[in-house]
């Protein structure tokens, strides 16, 4: 704890001046890294997919998120007649604040190897707090309330259906999410970025906590609405989503936040799970400087360029899941795992900090996770299989299922079965006598 406040000693000695230069830094990092980010999507997606691509505008169409923008900016801005002005013009502006704001306590290089920036040596971080990845989950749970809010205030059914399921989905990745920072807190000691970082000497994170990491990488692509968990913007079936009844810039706004909270919680992964600015194990086994100066910049660029490109890959490979089974994956697996993993975490910290030995604390720790689930495999095996229900929804007496015995068309239950449908007489023999005769046969 006395480090992690050593390390803090470092933040808040910079002129007014140079935090403002930092804070332009931040800003423009992330809308340059957000237009890289969609001409690389869209060129990645059109590779994976055997098509061109973007390759109009500039070399190799590599401005062509930036006419995307230009081209947003200049088409009619459309308010609803029947919304709520004020929240309508306010929602895009609440979803994207947030996303820049979280970017503040990220670090870039170490907190004690300062560089000189004209002159004036400074971290190469904007600023760091005790609580540094709380303030993280209270600005991200912030842009939420646009999102909901935007659906709410257009007035129309399917964006509050889509505001809906994104408040939902957001709020359950959240708490998954949280769970993986409190094994990082437990293992390093503090909440403070640079100080994680710090920590993740000589390994690594991702590979002392590796079902934390799982469960943040999974929990980050929900929290992001990205494919394949984009339940709220399905635009098979929601058209569009919260976002419906939004155009030009206030649209642009949202696509804007979007792409920004992806660099961002791939900042957080590269910070708390990949060694944050540290190089990687071979170049840092044969370079001792590759973690001064300003190079610890390009190893953070470089993992988040990693992450983005997951993030790619997946839009690109994986369907959209049905959102039953999403809430399910959030509520049923990701909850429960990450809870189990976190009481494993903290008993094997506690006992290492009394001296125990590593047998020992594989002893008192993995014997009782492994009864556990020798019993629940056990509970498993034994259990009865409970009978099928019997189709009482719409069946009649004779057992045959009815869908539309309530009026309305219903879908069958567990152990119902649908009638065979009945199939129109195949017309081939009537067409095949149309064109030869009835007495000849074809070829005759």
């Amino acid at each position: 704890m006395l480090a992690a406040y050593e390390t803090l000693g470092f933040f808040g000695r910079d002129p007014w001046w140079l935090v403002l230069l930092k804070a332009v830094f931040c800003f423009a990092f992330l809308v340059l890294t957000v237009l890289i980010a969609i001409v690389w999507e869209r060129k990645v997606v059109a590779w994976m997919q055997l098509r061109i691509g973007p390759n109009r505008h500039g070399p190799w169409g590599m401005l062509q998120s930036l006419a995307d923008g230009v081209k947003l900016a200049l088409k009619e801005d459309l308010v609803v007649k029947h919304a709520d002005k004020v929240v309508y013009v306010l929602a895009p502006i609440v979803s994207a604040i947030p996303a820049f704001m979280a970017f503040a306590v990220i670090p870039f290089g170490p907190a004690d190897d300062e560089v000189s920036v004209f002159g004036t040596r400074t971290p190469m971080q904007l600023t760091d707090l005790p609580i540094a990845l709380l303030y993280i989950l209270a600005v991200a749970s912030v842009g939420i309330y646009g999102i909901v809010l935007a659906g709410w205030s257009s007035g129309s059914t399917y964006p509050l259906l889509g505001g809906l399921r994104s408040a939902a989905q957001m709020v359950s990745y959240e708490i998954a999410m949280a769970l993986s920072f409190a094994a990082v807190f437990i293992y390093s000691g503090s909440m403070s970025t640079s100080q994680i970082v710090a920590s993740q000497e000589p390994t690594w994170f991702a590979v002392l906590l590796p079902v934390s990491f799982v469960v943040y990488i999974i929990a980050m692509v929900g929290e992001t609405n990205r494919a394949p968990f984009d339940l709220p913007e399905a635009e098979g079936e929601l058209v569009g989503g919260f976002n419906t009844e939004y155009s030009s810039l206030k649209f642009a706004m949202f696509m804007l936040a979007e792409y920004v909270n992806m660099v961002t919680v791939s900042a957080v992964a590269s910070t708390l799970f990949l060694g944050g600015w540290r190089a990687p194990w071979p170049v840092s086994g044969f370079w001792p400087g590759a973690n001064h100066g300003w190079w610890p910049l390009l190893w953070m660029v470089v993992k988040i360029q990693l992450l983005l490109f997951f993030f790619i890959w997946l839009r690109g490979t994986l369907p959209r899941l049905r959102y039953d089974q999403f809430m399910k994956l959030g509520w049923k697996v990701l909850l429960p795992v990450s809870l189990v993993w976190l009481v494993m975490v903290a008993s094997v910290r506690a006992l290492r900090n009394e001296g125990y030995d590593f047998g020992q604390v594989v002893l008192y720790v993995g014997a009782p996770i492994g009864v556990i689930l020798l019993l629940a495999l056990l509970r498993d095996f034994v259990r009865k299989q409970p009978e099928p229900a019997a189709a009482d929804h719409g069946a009649p007496p004779g057992g045959e299922f009815d869908p539309m015995a309530g009026g309305y068309p219903v879908p069958p239950l567990p152990g119902q079965q649908l009638p065979p449908v009945p199939r129109r007489r195949s017309r081939a023999p009537q067409l095949q006598d149309a064109l030869n005769g009835p007495d000849h046969s074809e070829g005759s």
